[in-house]
């Protein structure tokens, strides 16, 4: 079934795959950063390529985007993404014992910590999708990108546009003292997606 034509029942279970791949993702990183995190419903919408960028903020909003590549039962591409304010917040949690300053304009260690905690949260949340599908997903080695919003949202927009013209969308806002905002894109080809929907029974 082609990413348009989804009906609400549909839509039901993308949100489901949303809530549970979210919630893991959440209680990974709240060990990570040794912190209660609480976080809201996750709002997952199927999204235009042209839109996303505005649907995440400004196409001018610098944001840090943590992409992977995915092989195996399911082939596609996923994205963890957040403003840059969110980026450097959850820095200065993972470096809090150090006793070393954060460097806003995020240098090597930086761009080392950020890449380790957004690779933690995708793994977390594709661990979570691939237990609830009985499937094997595998992801690549994570690229971090620290751009425009719109720059950022090209590259999946180029690469996989000829799928499909949406994506799904999970926005989840978590975090304890400061709310953190995070967008889930994930991107499966045409082939992985009727893969999914059928081993959820659709």
């Amino acid at each position: 079934m082609p990413y348009g034509e989804m009906d609400a029942m549909h839509m039901d279970v993308l949100r489901e795959i949303g809530n549970i791949g979210a919630g893991n993702a959440t209680t990974a990183l709240a060990k990570l950063i040794n912190a209660k995190i609480d976080m809201k419903v996750p709002k997952v919408e199927m999204v235009d390529f042209q839109h996303l960028a505005s649907v995440v903020g400004n196409e001018e909003d610098l944001m840090v985007a943590v992409m992977v590549t995915l092989s195996n039962d399911v082939d596609g591409m996923m994205m963890f993404l957040m403003d840059k304010k969110s980026g450097t917040y959850l820095i200065e949690q993972m470096m809090a014992g150090s006793g070393m300053p954060v460097n806003e304009e995020f240098g090597e260690l930086e761009h080392s910590v950020i890449s380790e905690i957004g690779n933690i949260i995708t793994g977390s949340y594709l661990s979570a999708l691939a237990s609830l599908l009985n499937m094997k997903i595998d992801m690549s080695i994570p690229y971090l990108s620290i751009d425009m919003a719109g720059a950022i949202l090209s590259v999946p927009a180029i690469e996989f546009g000829k799928i499909g013209d949406e994506v799904l969308l999970i926005q989840t806002d978590f975090g304890d003292e400061v709310e953190v905002k995070g967008y889930f894109i994930l991107i499966p080809d045409q082939e992985s997606y009727t893969r999914i929907l059928s081993a959820l029974g659709m």
